[in-house]
């Protein structure tokens, strides 16, 4: 039996044994996400309010338990057997996904507050989930240990990703 094997001699996971911990990419991903959705939902029509604040959860729940599917299968795929607990593991570790969509959201449910039209609370849901991803990729790159330069190098290349989503909203004379 090897170091990496259980004493069922089928391997174990390293990851499992981890402890759980932010998972940044999944919320830059989820961001990047909640942007798209809210650069494009003008191409539809008009939404109120509500249908966006659902369009953006609803989107992150849907590519969230496409991720959690994806990971499980491809788990099962490669020989190692899936509980669930494991599918647990997956759904949380995931879940950042989700919560980026629900800053945005909340932008949109205060929106009338501020007196802003349905454009304006696009534009403010739009800059809201630009910066969270901006600041998700900042502090990711951060606590694994970047240097400065490269946090900040992270920072810009995420603020030039949500940068073309706003452009591509702007195109599309949202």
């Amino acid at each position: 039996m090897t170091s990496s094997s259980a004493p069922t001699g089928k391997p174990v996971s390293k990851e499992r044994s981890r402890p759980a911990r932010t998972d940044y990419a999944g919320a830059v991903y989820g961001s990047l996400l909640a942007a798209s959705v809210v650069a494009t939902a003008g191409t539809a029509g008009s939404f109120p309010r509500l249908e966006l604040m659902m369009l953006l959860i609803v989107t992150g729940l849907v590519f969230w338990a496409a991720h959690v599917y994806a990971q499980v299968a491809g788990e099962r795929i490669v020989g190692q057997s899936i509980d669930r607990r494991e599918v647990r593991r997956v759904a949380g570790h995931e879940w950042s996904i989700v919560e980026a969509a629900l800053l945005p959201a909340a932008a949109v449910a205060i929106s009338p507050l501020l007196r802003l039209d349905l454009a304006g609370t696009a534009w403010l849901a739009l800059s809201v989930a630009v910066a969270q991803q901006v600041t998700w990729a900042t502090v990711g790159a951060v606590r694994a240990g970047a240097s400065r330069r490269m946090a900040v190098g992270e920072g810009l290349a995420n603020l030039l990703l949500g940068l073309v989503i706003v452009a591509a909203k702007a195109a599309l004379g949202h």
